[in-house]
């Protein structure tokens, strides 16, 4: 008596595909790896740090030869000094008061930045989280109204946010309150679209697991959002921190004497006729390091947040 067994249907082997895709990954890998891409990323960093060399190079150039002579002429005849950096730091210069010492007003660059890039990215996270994840009748027009405000000219607002924060309305300007608020609300738009792009990616099973779990809005938000953003919370803080650090005219507008940043004196330090130009270049360099500090301790964060969702899975 014979036995019909039932009929082999063959087992497809999985390792060909995953062959497959780990040759695709070790193809990437070996292209972004290679040897020519590795000489092209140091030339290009080395390009790019030529200009910061040479400014510090100029920064220790003696004020006698600052017109005359080259940095590499003074380094060849040893005559380089650290002078300067003392001079912009510490000292004063007599009746010129266009020129004052600079460490008072790192301080005052610290106190505006500090908590002008604070405040951005936390409303902007908390505004994103909302657009993104709680629906309420207009969510799409008022996102799409924020947004459009990236498109107004800076300089439009300026006049009716000062009357705003005068001393007939709410009486910050002129004092550290009003340069927040105002740096706040000019970098809003930009952060709430940025992270919104962000949170709404963030996937929806993990937040509806948490609901399941009874978690509210507010543990989702500190428990979840925040620390899945973190990414695009760093990158978006740097590039807050540096246009704030380097920023000039709201400062100029919405600050005063005591609240001014370091580039408002920068900007006055070469003297009415130029007799102090050659403190601009220490001052210019002075006023890169603390900026410097930040990317770098924050590069790991930086570069995840570029890269956040251009890849999926």
């Amino acid at each position: 008596m014979s036995v019909t067994m039932p009929p082999q249907h063959p087992v497809e082997d999985p390792k060909p595909t995953e062959g497959k895709s780990l040759t695709k990954a070790a193809k990437a890998k070996n292209n972004l790896t290679s040897p020519w891409a590795t000489a092209a990323a140091i030339i290009i960093a080395m390009v790019w740090t030529i200009p910061t060399v040479a400014l510090f190079m100029t920064s220790l150039i003696p004020g006698d030869r600052y017109r005359t002579d080259a940095w590499w002429t003074v380094l060849a005849d040893g005559g380089l000094t650290f002078d300067n950096f003392n001079q912009v730091l510490f000292d004063s210069f007599g009746d010129n008061s266009t020129a004052p010492p600079l460490l008072e007003y790192v301080f005052n660059s610290i106190v505006v930045t500090v908590p002008s890039v604070v405040f951005p990215v936390v409303l902007g996270l908390m505004a994103a989280y909302a657009f993104a994840w709680i629906p309420f009748r207009g969510s799409n027009f008022l996102f799409v109204l924020i947004f459009a405000l990236q498109v107004v000219p800076l300089q439009l607002a300026l006049i009716p946010l000062l009357r705003l924060l005068g001393p007939e309305n709410l009486g910050l300007a002129g004092e550290f309150g009003g340069v927040w608020i105002a740096h706040t609300i000019f970098a809003l738009p930009l952060s709430v679209f940025l992270l919104h792009n962000f949170v709404s990616h963030i996937p929806r099973e993990v937040l509806e697991a948490a609901r399941v779990d009874g978690a509210s809005h507010t543990q989702m938000f500190f428990r979840i959002i925040i620390p899945l953003s973190l990414p695009a919370v760093a990158s978006l803080a740097i590039f807050q921190f540096l246009w704030v650090w380097n920023d000039l005219l709201v400062s100029a507008v919405f600050g005063s004497a005591n609240t001014y940043p370091l580039t408002y004196p920068i900007s006055n330090l070469a003297g009415d006729y130029g007799q102090y130009a050659y403190l601009v270049p220490p001052a210019a360099f002075i006023s890169m390091i603390i900026p410097l500090i930040v990317f770098f301790s924050l590069q790991r964060y930086f570069v995840r947040g570029l890269l956040a969702g251009s890849t999926k899975g």
